[in-house]
């Protein structure tokens, strides 16, 4: 599609894990197109959160690269030219799904590494669900040392965090849990900033007006997918 006297990337989304951070992406997507006056030629395709977080739970990446494998053939039909998983829970399994991906995938884990690295962050704290706040986001940030919650308040930021991505949306105590917890990952943990490893604690937090330096996955993330796509 020729757009601007230049060909703009028809984007795929895989989006519904959960609906929160889908509608995050579509709406920031649309914005940033429309701010650089360029078209957005963009497909979403539908996952399940529930069964996302049973596979999650179980560690099974075959099964749920099985399911990003079939919705990406979707995109693929419909003319997308990459695609984007929209959870940043989706990306336990990124690794086999990029090996037999039908299109090229824009992987989260990567573009938040080098971000980090480029604002110098020594020390972050990491609020999500437990497998990602478990692994310090996968392990994928080298430069810096990822913090968790300790104990109770990482069962309940786990617990808080389900309930909201599944609903997508927030109650006034999940918001008091993940504040609540931030703040101690930052005056008790010594965290230099807190890392958003949930794309639907964009319904908690907003990096413009956040009290505490945020390191926003999600927004990293579709910023990295507009750079390819209008480049």
């Amino acid at each position: 599609m020729m757009v601007d006297g230049g060909l703009k990337m028809h984007i795929g989304l895989i989006g519904g894990i959960g609906p929160a951070a889908t509608d995050f992406y579509y709406r920031r997507l649309i914005s940033t197109f429309a701010s650089r006056k360029a078209a957005l030629e963009l497909t979403i395709v539908h996952a399940d959160t529930p069964t996302l977080l049973k596979n999650l739970s179980a560690n099974d990446a075959e099964a749920q690269v099985a399911i990003y494998t079939r919705l990406t053939n979707r995109l693929v039909a419909a003319g997308a030219g990459c695609v984007v998983v929209t959870s940043i829970a989706g990306h336990f399994c990124i690794e086999a799904f990029k090996a037999c991906s039908p299109l090229p995938v824009i992987d989260m884990i990567s573009e938040v590494s080098a971000a980090v690295e480029e604002r110098g962050l020594k020390r972050i704290g990491i609020l999500g669900t437990r497998t990602v706040m478990e692994t310090r986001f996968y392990g994928g940030v080298r430069s810096a040392e990822i913090i968790p919650p300790n104990g109770g308040d990482l069962d309940d930021v786990h617990q808080a965090y389900v309930a909201m991505a599944a609903s997508g949306v927030v109650t006034e105590a999940q918001r008091s849990i993940f504040n609540h917890v931030s703040r101690k990952l930052l005056e008790e943990g010594g965290a230099e900033a807190i890392m958003l490893g949930g794309t639907d604690l964009a319904l908690v937090f907003n990096q413009d007006a956040a009290p505490f330096p945020l390191v926003d996955c999600a927004a990293l993330h579709v910023d990295a997918v507009v750079r390819l796509a209008i480049a």
